[in-house]
């Protein structure tokens, strides 16, 4: 079955030198990029991560320090990302989680201003889950019958990744054939940012984390506008803190 495009989509699929989304770096980026008339254009490469990647991370995709040791930093390659992702919706495994956010780092790290939220994000894995819950080597076998081969490569994950979208759209005959339907049913809990420190409850965001969980933040941030001060200086992700600034400052201009 061919994926029903309205406008390109963007497999993407990242190794990295950990999986703390606020102080690990991306090691390895692959995008398979799908035109709506079926063509496809592949862009992969390794960056150097101006940090040395650890030997459990090294032992899980391969990559050592000196794979990357003359390869480009992630800021003389932001720009060129960053148009290829242009126009794109966007897809990937467990990438809601995971590859977007630290993606989305990586960009706000550079002082580059980029925009996901006004994509589709189709998550295969919580597709995976929903139906049928497994990991990226068992969803191959299960949908495609077939072994992953180089597991952990970028692009062999990333190309495995859109295998199992379209098997996953012959076998569901209830799944909509639509990528802005994939990615409202890939999506789970309505959160505004990638690492789900602030979500949506009946319209309004709410606290995630933290003595105020469940809190309304306006609320929280009229009572003690020095917890925002505390958020800013602390570790969380660039994305979250502009998201909470953003919140914060309309809270303060409703009290003016």
């Amino acid at each position: 079955m061919n994926l029903n495009l309205k406008r390109p989509i963007a497999c993407v699929d990242l190794e990295t030198t950990g999986i703390n989304i606020t102080q690990d770096r991306i090691i390895e980026i692959s995008i398979i990029k799908i035109y709506p008339d079926g063509t496809q254009e592949i862009k992969t490469r390794y960056i150097n991560p101006q940090m040395p990647i650890p030997a459990e991370a090294t032992a899980v995709h391969g990559i050592s320090d000196s794979d990357v040791a003359n390869e480009p930093t992630f800021k003389e390659l932001a720009n060129g990302i960053k148009q290829f992702l242009e126009n794109c919706d966007l897809c990937g495994f467990n990438s809601n989680r995971f590859d977007f956010p630290i993606l989305t780092e990586e960009f706000l790290r550079v002082g580059m201003e980029v925009n996901f939220r006004d994509k589709h994000l189709v998550d295969v894995q919580q597709i995976f889950f929903k139906k049928e819950p497994r990991n990226l080597t068992a969803a191959y076998k299960f949908y495609c019958e077939k072994e992953l081969q180089n597991a952990h490569s970028a692009e062999a994950d990333a190309l495995a990744t859109f295998e199992i979208l379209l098997a996953q759209l012959d076998r569901y005959t209830d799944l909509q054939n639509d990528v802005e339907s994939l990615g409202n049913f890939s999506k789970g809990e309505d959160f505004m940012d990638y690492s789900r420190r602030v979500k949506i409850v009946q319209g309004k965001p709410v606290f995630n984390f933290g003595k105020y969980k469940d809190k309304a933040v306006s609320e929280v941030l009229q009572k003690e506008p020095q917890y925002y001060d505390w958020i800013m200086k602390g570790d969380f992700a660039l994305d979250t803190k502009n998201v909470i600034s953003k919140l914060f400052h309309e809270t303060m201009l409703k009290k003016v």
